[in-house]
């Protein structure tokens, strides 16, 4: 599979992952210390040929995303749920430990057209359905980002990635009715 967009990865067994998945080219971040030429490099690789983000599932890697966000504003992004990015023994997460059959599922996701959407969730029917604060909101939050492919995030970042990623009414449903249905089924 070979990737046009350049993609923004965290270090260099980040970029050994991606090879190992896919034919594309990679920026490496350096970490969460991101330097003046590594943002400017992304925004000649977003003029070029486009770019995708794929971070970590972890706080640095939603600081990386964020900044690189801010910065470089139109960037696609792909997700890997946190089960795909974990290492073998447990301790270790990140875009290194996934599979190569997981990262070129997170990267075609992150490939998919624009569609015509006006569908919006609103945020009254996120807190009703027990997303937004209450025992269970950050680990249903959790699994609807793995479902709808669009990370874990806090309660403010999910109504903003519903949004952006323009999920419409119908696979929110579809997602959070699994989600309901698994909780039961536990």
């Amino acid at each position: 599979m070979k990737i046009k967009e350049i993609i923004v990865v965290e270090g260099k067994d980040d970029t050994v992952a991606i090879r190992n998945a896919v034919d594309a080219d990679t920026i490496e971040t350096n970490g969460s210390a991101i330097g003046k030429k590594v943002i400017e490099q992304i925004k000649l690789a977003k003029e070029r040929r486009g770019v995708i983000v794929l971070t970590d599932p972890d706080y640095p890697g939603e600081r990386i995303r964020k900044i690189v966000s801010q910065s470089v504003p139109g960037c696609q992004h792909a997700f890997l749920p946190k089960k795909e990015a974990v290492s073998k023994n447990g301790k270790n997460l990140g875009v290194e430990n996934a599979s190569p059959e997981a990262i070129r599922i997170a990267l075609k996701d992150a490939q998919q057209e624009e569609s015509d959407w006006d569908e919006q969730i609103c945020w009254e029917e996120l807190v009703a359905l027990g997303l937004i604060g209450g025992k269970k909101a950050r680990r249903r939050r959790e699994r609807l980002g793995d479902l709808l492919k669009i990370g874990f995030t806090n309660g403010k970042q999910l109504y903003k990635r519903l949004i952006m990623f323009k999920i419409s009414s119908e696979e929110f449903s579809k997602a959070i009715r699994q989600v309901i249905k698994e909780e039961k089924d536990e």
